[in-house]
């Protein structure tokens, strides 16, 4: 183990041969975590991430980067090109020739990826899950905001302008290797080169979304507490079965642990989520779903707010039965202007979702623009 950028764990070497058993018995990860993997996977398929371009997947396609779930390994799975991969993975690299059997330093693979919500990044980890002697030696990471949809053509464009943000850095195979972003910008889309060839199971890349305003104003009306759109979980009393990020994540939850769920209490508290909203708005329209959750689902719930860090929390929504497996639907009446909600459950249980349907103020829509602006 080596120490990488601003003291995140680095793992290099190659992992032993895969000898039996339970297939992440030996995968190297820090113990504690990466301090900003709390934060969302702006390159979550559910937010729309896509791979859009890779120059080489003959042995295993350029999509398994952005699966949600951990990467699975199977010694048995074999094809006609060989072992079936978990991953992405491209064909070994050839030098010049005979003479030069060996690629040379600069040959690498690449693929193109697009986040499912722009921001600004904190931490990227490039996992080589069960990629144990057929890891790349090294990678890299650069990031590039352009605006609408951009193709792969314009995004190889000599015109465009790409930010490293990790820089070459070799890694270690069947291992979590995470690094820090410290550029402060905002991106919309990444390369991810790996020297000279090789295989990388997972890509996550956590961070903040920065919502484009314009698009937010032509809305009118919005969920202001939606990931999509830039709202955030600050804080959980309870993140024990899944996490609490699941609540603002697009769509229905699709099964039980795809919404927030904690621990059975056994004192006389309750649980809690605490949100900062994109930005200070007003909430006229509640949804609370508990999709999924049907003998664990919170048995009541309340809504708080308040209008900046330091501001006093005022009741949206009084304490408030909730059934289960079922989306229930609350109107607001001269709710004041917040910037942070509180939903409070009781006494434990879980949701699926939170919508906050409302629309910006002039001081709060005025504050996201002048963020935008200056993260670019």
């Amino acid at each position: 183990m080596t120490a990488a950028t601003a003291g995140i764990p680095a793992y290099t070497g190659d992992a032993e041969p895969y000898s039996g058993g339970d297939t992440y018995a030996d995968y190297r990860a820090p113990e504690n975590g990466f301090p900003f993997a709390h934060l969302p996977d702006l390159a979550d398929r559910r937010l729309g991430a896509a791979v859009l371009a890779a120059n080489d997947e003959f042995f295993a396609e350029r999509e398994n980067l952005l699966k949600p779930e951990r990467a699975e390994f199977d010694p048995n799975h074999f094809g006609h090109k060989g072992k079936i991969m978990d991953g992405w993975e491209t064909r070994r690299r050839r030098g010049a020739g005979a003479a030069e059997p060996h690629p040379a330093d600069g040959d690498h693979d690449w693929a193109l990826i697009r986040l499912g919500a722009p921001g600004l990044i904190h931490g990227i980890v490039v996992d080589t899950a069960h990629f144990r002697g057929n890891q790349p030696q090294s990678v890299s990471v650069e990031g590039a905001c352009l605006p609408g949809t951009p193709s792969a053509e314009d995004l190889l464009a000599d015109d465009v302008t790409w930010t490293t943000l990790v820089p070459r850095t070799p890694v270690g195979g069947h291992a979590a290797n995470g690094f820090a972003v410290t550029e402060q910008r905002r991106f919309t889309h990444l390369r991810l080169r790996q020297f000279p060839d090789g295989g990388v199971a997972r890509l996550r890349v956590h961070g903040e979304v920065v919502p484009d305003p314009e698009w937010l104003a032509a809305l009118g009306t919005f969920d202001v507490v939606a990931l999509e759109n830039g709202g955030v979980v600050e804080d959980a009393s309870d993140r024990f079965f899944s996490p609490p990020v699941n609540t603002v994540s697009p769509g229905r939850s699709r099964k039980m642990n795809d919404g927030w769920e904690t621990r059975r209490r056994r004192d006389k508290g309750h649980d809690w989520l605490r949100y900062r909203l994109v930005e200070q708005s007003v909430v006229r329209a509640v949804e609370i779903d508990t999709g999924y959750l049907k003998g664990n689902a919170a048995g009541w719930a309340a809504l708080l707010g308040r209008d900046g860090e330091s501001g006093e929390w005022v009741e949206l929504l009084p304490r408030t039965p909730l059934q289960p497996d079922s989306v229930h639907r609350f109107l607001l009446t001269d709710a004041p202007a917040v910037t942070h909600v509180r939903l409070d459950i009781f006494p434990d249980g879980g949701i699926a979702r939170l919508r906050l349907h409302g629309s910006l103020t002039a001081e709060g829509a005025g504050r996201l623009k002048t963020r935008h602006g200056e993260l670019g």
